[in-house]
């Protein structure tokens, strides 16, 4: 007798138009997917494939909820008529669990239409934009070759026409790595209240083509990979002017993960936790991936059409998968001081060779420990301030009173003021001087 897999939470992202785009960015991992499938003409998930998916996925979820997101290729590839079917199915098996739908997409199909639909039934947008035009034109081109930034920024207007909840990702790649307050002020000024930064990191193949995780160490980063130090100097930049402006009105995801991998808490990020394989992929023609950033033949788990999701979410490959990423930490990430934070990103970047010789070091690790190290003051005082019951934004308080020279400002929270009170500085002069 087989045993029903425990049902845990995992999270699947749906590519129903599979590597299709219009759109043919430099740096896109997912354009050369189309090599898996060289027979196919078009690229669609079927209905069988499609009404299977939304059943199984829902009926797997462990909670009252169950959370969609759509991405590609290029999803509105497909049309409304395709989303209004999904919409459908998902009322007919939702049963007693609340839906929520999110698209990811470069913005430049959306119109009135688009944005009616996406309005009426609540989804969430990301909409991909990689700062200013001369910034987002450098790699973000169509199938012209020309620059796609007018076209998405008129995306964009459909969504605040229509009080569409939408968020930002962020390419940094080495066109914009140096720029990370240009990006900063332009998604503050297009309404962005919750911003990703995506690191564009690939190795080249001697024919073009990208390197898949596993292949040989000595290959050359693809041309427009970000430099490990520039972003975690980006990173630094964007979180010291956040912390001093924005905290509590604009949401970072990084900042997010960072802050709760400090408290003790699920970063909520694949990405920042110390093991993963709970957020796979879902092609197409329904073959399941361990990840999104996995999509080779080697990390297919089968297809949801022949096996139950949950067993292949729950089968050996992937559990092991997941493992893979604390069990594979070298030494020097082991030994790290911010390994808490880090827990050394994500596999798919650990090619090189670390200082020690050890391999499976991440690229970026150089960065991350410049940024990591840089904040963690400032996570210092955030959980203190949160484990008061106060609210995460009174640490802008803190940081100018920091940045104003203020004498004692060096005095931890919990240390007794210096004013003689006998108190502690958090519950006396700190909230004197802050209004708190």
């Amino acid at each position: 007798m087989t045993n029903t897999p425990v049902k845990s939470p995992f999270h699947i992202l749906a590519k129903p138009v599979g590597p299709a785009c219009n759109m043919s960015c430099d740096y896109c991992f997912y354009l050369e997917k189309e090599s898996l499938f060289p027979s196919e003409a078009t690229f669609k998930m079927e209905p069988d494939v499609l009404e299977s998916f939304i059943i199984q996925y829902i009926e797997s979820q462990p909670t009252n909820a169950a959370q969609f997101t759509w991405q590609g290729g290029e999803p509105t590839l497909l049309g409304i008529p395709y989303f209004e079917e999904i919409v459908k199915l998902q009322q007919k098996h939702s049963g007693d669990k609340q839906i929520t739908n999110a698209i990811q997409t470069n913005g430049i199909l959306l119109d009135e239409d688009w944005g009616q639909f996406l309005f009426e039934n609540n989804f969430l947008v990301g909409i991909s934009i990689d700062g200013p035009k001369a910034l987002h034109d450098q790699y973000r081109i169509g199938h012209d070759d020309n620059g796609t930034f007018e076209k998405v920024m008129i995306g964009l207007e459909i969504l605040k026409k229509y009080k569409i909840e939408f968020n930002t990702l962020t390419v940094v790649n080495r066109g914009n790595q140096s720029e990370a307050i240009v990006i900063y002020n332009f998604l503050k000024s297009i309404g962005s209240g919750y911003w990703q930064f995506i690191p564009a990191v690939e190795r080249a193949r001697p024919n073009g083509s990208l390197a898949a995780p596993h292949e040989a160490d000595n290959l050359d980063m693809a041309e427009w990979s970000v430099e490990p130090e520039a972003y975690g100097q980006f990173l630094s930049e964007i979180f010291q002017r956040w912390v001093r402006e924005d905290v509590g009105s604009i949401f970072v995801q990084q900042f997010e993960a960072a802050l709760a991998n400090e408290m003790g808490r699920p970063a909520g990020v694949c990405v920042w936790n110390a093991n993963c394989g709970q957020a796979l992929a879902v092609e197409h023609n329904g073959d399941l991936y361990s990840c999104d950033h996995y999509v080779f033949p080697e990390y297919r788990l089968g297809n949801i059409l022949e096996f139950p999701i949950l067993s292949l979410v729950h089968s050996t490959a992937q559990q092991e998968f997941g493992k893979d990423k604390f069990n594979g930490l070298p030494q020097i990430c082991r030994d790290c001081e911010v390994l808490y934070l880090c827990h050394g990103e994500c596999p798919k970047h650990r090619f090189v060779e670390g200082p020690n010789g050890e391999q499976g070091h991440n690229y970026l690790c150089s960065g991350y420990k410049q940024f990591f190290s840089s904040i963690r003051p400032e996570l210092g005082v955030f959980k203190e301030i949160l484990e008061l019951g106060q609210p995460a934004t009174n640490i802008v308080a803190w940081m100018q009173e920091k940045d104003q020279g203020f004498p004692n400002i060096e005095v931890e929270l919990s240390e007794t003021c210096p004013c003689g009170s006998s108190l502690a500085f958090k519950d006396c002069c700190f909230i004197k001087r802050n209004n708190i």
